[in-house]
Order: structure tokens, then sequence, then C-alpha cells
């Protein structure tokens, strides 16, 4: 079974490895999306106690670690470019699959997931955002329908804006 639900504190580890391992995957890659300052330990934990740290579990493993913020994200108010979902909406950020779970195709099922809980929240639409050099995760997202709005910054890093209106009942 694939669910994504609330990550808990004793599940921190877990989530910083799959997170650590997306770091050395992005380096891998040829850039760097992710620092040794953010995502890390702290910040892992403080989304969990903000009930904003999810895991994605399939047959009750821990496979992928995710932030889905309800409250908006100050920066993207300023995009040069337009948003295509109005407010409020879902945002995900610090999205991983653990290494042993990658080419599975978690990620749409992670993404489905997000959606359905989204929807379920009386919320139709879904942000985030990705660095430009991040191909994979730009492939993901226009496979699963998510369109590019423009560019948003953060920390001075230019970074490609994506969103997906959700007009399905699920």
């Amino acid at each position: 079974m694939n669910e994504i639900e609330l990550a808990h504190v004793n599940d921190v580890d877990r989530c910083l490895e799959i997170i650590d391992s997306g770091k050395k995957f992005q380096n891998d890659q040829g850039f760097v999306e992710w620092t040794d300052d953010y995502p890390n330990r702290e910040s892992i934990l403080e989304d969990i106690l903000a009930n904003k740290g999810f895991v994605l579990r399939i047959d009750g493993i821990i496979a992928g670690y995710l932030r889905i913020d309800f409250t908006g994200i100050p920066y993207y108010k300023e995009i040069l470019g337009d948003w295509h979902t109005e407010e409020p909406y879902a945002t995900i950020h610090s999205f991983a699959i653990a290494e042993e779970y990658r080419n599975q195709g978690l990620a749409s099922i992670a993404l489905e997931l997000v959606e359905r809980l989204t929807y379920a929240c009386q919320i139709y639409g879904v942000r985030l955002d990705t660095a430009l050099e991040n191909e994979r995760m730009k492939h993901i997202l226009k496979k699963n329908n998510y369109q590019i709005c423009g560019k948003v910054n953060f920390k001075g890093a230019d970074r490609v804006a994506f969103d997906k209106v959700l007009k399905e009942r699920f």
C-alpha cells in the first residue's frame, strides 16, 4: 500500500538519510540545489513539529520525504511569470525518494497522493519550484501535468516555478 502521512519525530533519522542521499544524487548529476545548511536535521525536525513534514510509505516502509505547506510561501509572491493556481495552495518542498526506491515511479505516486490530500483539504492547487539545472525533477513534473509558471528567487538563486490546478475529484 502507498500512502503519504505526517512524519513523526522518531522518523527524523530516516528522513535525513533520504535527504542526504538526494543531495548526493544532485551532486552526481552536476548541480547543487540543496546545501549543507538546508535541508538538514534541524529543518526536518522543525517541519515535523509544525505538521509539515511528510513521509511516503510503500508497504509500511518509509521510501520518501517531503515538506507540504498549506500556508503559502512568501517568495512566491514575486514571480517572474504567472501562477495558474489561486490561493490557498499547497506547496511541496524538500521532495526526495530514497536511493533504493528510485526509478520505480514513486515520485509520480507521491505527487498523486499529495494532490489527493490537498484536494481533501478543499485546496485546489499545488505549487513547487526546483533548481534550473534539475532536469530530472522538471521531467517528473511535466510528466505529471504540472505547468511551468516562470521563475522565483530563493536565497539569491533563480528557480523554475511549477503549479497544477486540481480539477479532478479523487
